[in-house]
């Protein structure tokens, strides 16, 4: 493994920081979210004409820059450090990442290339509170128990004679779901005794499909409840056959890895911030940060986010720790962000100061994401920490 960064890499990284400094600030942040969009249009179309992003990991045959996810996770750690309000992360490593393993050669053909070239937005669409489990990141995501198991709620397709769907059902965390050009739904067929939980395209303006963005902790993370009434829906890929946990599952790990790297930039820059604070704040006569206890406190910072970014950056390289990665980038960015409002002092717990971001970020990303514990402990199954066989062998 060369842990060594390319000078690729190193530009995407350098060119993406230098826009956002200047274009996403913390009162730039503050009044994107609070458009319709939930995010600067005009940001997001600069990012995707100039720096390819939401194409950065697609494959160029669709108009995509061929990258891997490690440059997607750069690109992430540089978004999280500035609390980008923008669809990347459901676009690029939740729903475009299904499209390229499951569609068709029409529907990638058709689709991909727009989303590359970030004229469409895109998102997955899960019943009930279930996207973490759903992308096989706090549990095994094979037996549709997420998707409601073909019981009440959740989503319902019903095939027709002239071979269309019309889904019903609502789902009430859908990451951007009020602003996507389109929406990934996962959604059960076949009834309760033949259940199986396949995927489907429906088009942000399709007839019967109502959305409704809801009052989140955090405002950088929009989220909306889709409810579809008799909404025609399009079958992602050529037939019901499809491994769709394992599809979902492969998501999720580039997803953890995206993820855990906007966690890492999110915290390296709250500490960055809390730093750099310490040094001007004057108490009895000497700056805070010439404490010892002040100093003992961002040390211990320090190696916790130093820890989380080389977790992120082994994920990038080996996507099956991802989950592994998400918590320990979840674990640094909460506590860095705790931190930073106890050694801003009285500002910090302000509306008006920018630390309230970076703590809400932590917490609402567990929520959706997590938890932690859940987090780690799939990844101590997966790795067959609790198989009796397998602990025998290791003794």
């Amino acid at each position: 493994m060369d842990a060594a960064f390319t000078a690729e890499q190193d530009e995407i990284r350098r060119t993406l920081r230098e826009l956002l400094a200047k274009h996403c600030g913390p009162h730039d942040v503050k009044n994107a979210v609070r458009t319709p969009l939930g995010h600067d249009g005009a940001l997001w179309d600069r990012l995707a004409t100039e720096l390819g992003l939401p194409g950065l990991a697609l494959p160029e045959e669709y108009g995509g820059a061929g990258c891997t996810t490690t440059e997607l996770a750069l690109a992430c750690e540089e978004t999280g450090r500035a609390l980008l309000p923008s669809p990347l992360l459901a676009t690029a490593a939740l729903a475009a990442p299904l499209i390229t393993a499951l569609g068709t050669d029409a529907q990638r053909n058709a689709l991909l290339p727009l989303i590359a070239r970030g004229e469409r937005t895109a998102t997955l669409a899960v019943p009930g509170a279930g996207l973490a489990l759903a992308l096989g990141l706090t549990g095994a995501n094979t037996d549709g128990a997420w998707a409601g198991g073909g019981r009440a709620g959740g989503v319902q397709a019903k095939g027709a004679p002239d071979g269309t769907w019309r889904l019903y059902g609502e789902a009430d965390q859908v990451l951007d779901g009020h602003s996507a050009s389109l929406l990934l739904v996962a959604a059960h067929t076949g009834g309760f005794a033949r259940s199986r939980t396949l995927l489907f395209l429906v088009p942000g303006d399709a007839d019967g499909l109502r959305r409704t963005r809801r009052t989140t902790l955090d405002e950088t993370r929009p989220q909306a409840r889709i409810q579809l009434r008799d909404v025609q829906g399009e079958l992602l890929g050529a037939d019901d056959t499809a491994d769709i946990s394992g599809a979902l599952g492969a998501a999720g790990r580039g997803a953890a890895v995206c993820l855990a790297a906007e966690a890492v930039g999110a915290a390296a820059e709250a500490l960055d911030r809390t730093v750099a604070y310490v040094k001007e704040r004057e108490q009895f006569g000497r700056a805070i940060g010439s404490f010892q206890a002040v100093k003992h406190r961002l040390a211990d910072l320090y190696v916790q986010v130093q820890a989380a970014r080389s977790a992120a950056y082994y994920a990038a390289w080996d996507p099956g720790a991802g989950a592994l990665a998400l918590a320990q980038g979840l674990d640094a960015l909460r506590a860095t962000a705790a931190e930073a409002v106890q050694l801003h002092g009285g500002i910090g717990f302000t509306w008006e100061h920018e630390a309230h971001l970076y703590f809400k970020r932590a917490a609402a990303d567990e929520l959706l994401f997590g938890p932690v514990h859940r987090l780690r402990g799939r990844a101590a199954e997966q790795a067959g920490l609790f198989d009796p066989a397998a602990a025998e062998v290791t003794a």
